[in-house]
């Protein structure tokens, strides 16, 4: 039993190692395409809006994928899915290399995403099945230091290539993602699974949701969110009458998991707040060109990748609360001194950086922590498939909601005294705003989450003590 026990703990710290390195190709896929949307818009002489759609529809179907192959993961093994998402990749990667039509660039973008939603899918539930729950933390963490560098290296790499060969070389990096297949086909458990019968009216119902009311906050259409609040609700009445519908709405019953996905939804918006409004505070006020940009946000990146597994052991050993609250604490000191510190240096804003991009690692961890183990075993995958999906959703209507914002910055106040530059006045009172919001949302998880489970704890710890007795 030892020996199987050690055997299973050995796959997983391998299995954890590819992760990471496969995240890394993930994420850097998903943001390296920002650096160049101005290139394709001159090559392709469209507007800023039409040539949009190169990140907006891989994250439409990525935000997708990941809760779709989440719920696959329930009826088939980990090693088919994974085999069959990391060659959807490589032939989308090869559909773009190959584009010579804006068209063609748009196919290889959505199969690339059809492909790569899969890698996150699978980081999630690889830690829930082959790490006990207090060796978890850790294995999320490691998790993380994919995430971290995937967002860290995406905008150089971009500026280097764009520069040096052309933009369509980027496509190439994706296809170093095949190195691992051979691995993961050897170590992945080959676990069969009855396939049952798949909704796939309840999963396009739920993608044309997702879809249609990204496109109407994009684009501020009221048609287009009426025509999502429609697809919404026959989504619900789907899942609620469907014998074997694409989401068991059991799963919301349990309250814990149903609230930790709204926290999360608000919390991982916060966060990843920071990787589009950097960009834009370097250009527009320092002036600074990719490569710069990316040197600047570098060294916060590489911290985070190096401390994720510490976030990871804090989970475990202290409690995700304990994790949680740093996190916050670390995002909310770190925005309140970019408020005070936007227009200057950007040696300055480097140093600032690192508190809020080490406080948003920490909190995906600890809010994927908390939500795995809120799940039942047969909600695992389907579980988790909705948390990686919320975080995508969450990234891409955060990045939408301070995009209106940056439009509107002639009309903010100032929250922040300590600015003087008019122009840095907008990006000032953004961070000043989630540095508050952060800190009502933390306020909120303790009253509703970390006090409730401390009476339960005491509550259980009386009647230990009486029965004792």
């Amino acid at each position: 039993m030892k020996n199987t026990h050690s055997i299973q703990k050995s796959k997983g710290e391998l299995l954890l190692g590819l992760l990471v390195f496969t995240l890394v190709i993930s994420v850097m896929n998903a943001t390296m395409f920002n650096v160049v949307l101005p290139v394709i818009s001159e090559q392709f002489r469209l507007l800023p809006s039409q040539v949009s759609w190169i990140i907006s529809g891989y994250m439409i179907v990525y935000a997708i994928g990941s809760v779709t192959y989440g719920k696959l993961t329930d009826r088939y093994s980990l090693k088919n899915l994974l085999t069959f998402g990391l060659l959807l990749f490589a032939a989308g990667s090869f559909v773009g290399l190959v584009s010579t039509q804006y068209w063609m660039v748009i196919v290889g973008r959505i199969v690339q995403a059809t492909g790569a939603s899969v890698i996150p899918a699978v980081a999630m539930i690889v830690p829930v099945r082959y790490f006990q729950p207090e060796r978890r933390g850790r294995a999320l963490g490691t998790v993380a230091i994919g995430f971290a560098l995937g967002l860290a290296l995406g905008p150089i790499i971009a500026g280097v290539v764009s520069s040096t060969w052309n933009w369509r070389v980027l496509f190439m990096v994706s296809l170093l993602s095949l190195l691992t297949l051979p691995v993961y086909r050897r170590y992945l458990d080959d676990d069969k699974r009855e396939a049952g019968k798949m909704d796939f009216l309840g999963g396009s119902l739920l993608a044309g949701t997702v879809s249609i009311l990204l496109l109407a906050l994009t684009n501020e259409n009221i048609w287009l969110a009426v025509a999502g609040a429609i697809s919404f609700f026959g989504f619900i009445l789907r899942i609620r009458y469907a014998s074997a519908p694409f989401i068991n709405p059991a799963i919301f019953r349990n309250k814990s998991f149903s609230f930790s996905l709204i926290l999360s939804f608000i919390m991982v918006g916060i966060g990843f707040s920071i990787y589009f409004l950097m960009p834009q505070l370097l250009s527009t006020v320092n002036h600074l060109s990719p490569i710069f940009i990316g040197t600047t946000m570098l060294p916060s990146a590489l911290v985070a990748a190096f401390l994720g597994r510490l976030g990871g052991k804090l989970a475990d050993e202290k409690g995700n609360p304990f994790l949680i609250y740093t996190a916050a604490a670390l995002l909310i000191i770190g925005f309140v001194c970019l408020s005070s510190i936007v227009g200057m240096s950007p040696a300055f804003i480097a140093i600032f950086l690192i508190f809020g991009v080490l406080g948003q690692s920490f909190m995906q961890i600890a809010l994927s922590n908390t939500v795995s183990r809120t799940l039942s075993k047969e909600h695992v995958g389907m579980g988790m498939g909705l948390f990686s999906m919320i975080t995508f959703i969450s990234s891409a209507t955060s990045a939408t909601a301070i995009g209106k914002v940056l439009d509107l910055g002639a009309f903010t106040v100032r929250l922040n005294p300590i600015p003087h530059n008019r122009s840095t006045f907008v990006y000032s009172d953004i961070f000043m705003a989630l540095a508050v919001l952060a800190l009502v949302m933390v306020t909120i998880y303790y009253a509703k989450i970390d006090r409730a489970a401390k009476r339960t704890k005491d509550g259980k710890t009386g009647r230990e003590s009486v029965t004792s007795g």
